[in-house]
């Protein structure tokens, strides 16, 4: 199984989106400074996460996500206001 997760950082006041079939290990990395975007700061948060079937449709629903370019999108799916169920989601 895979996930799509959005993680937040209060210090900085930003989301991050991404995949992962290790959500856990995936998070650790993001807190400790390993990855590029996420290491300006330390205090990043689970604020959603959604499980799917293949890593296919995980990386088509965070690709969709990312091309929304939207704070305010990513504030209604942590909210649940918006379905990113796949077979809606346009390929």
């Amino acid at each position: 199984m895979y996930w799509v997760y959005i993680i937040k950082s209060a210090l900085v006041n930003k989301y991050y989106v991404g995949h992962t079939a290790n959500i856990e290990s995936r998070i650790f990395h993001h807190r400790a400074g390993r990855e590029k975007y996420t290491k300006i700061a330390s205090d990043w948060q689970v604020v959603f996460s959604k499980e799917f079937k293949t890593r296919k449709e995980a990386k088509e629903v965070e690709n969709f996500i990312k091309k929304q370019k939207s704070k305010i999108f990513i504030e209604k799916i942590i909210a649940g206001k918006v379905n990113l169920n796949i077979n809606i989601i346009p390929g």
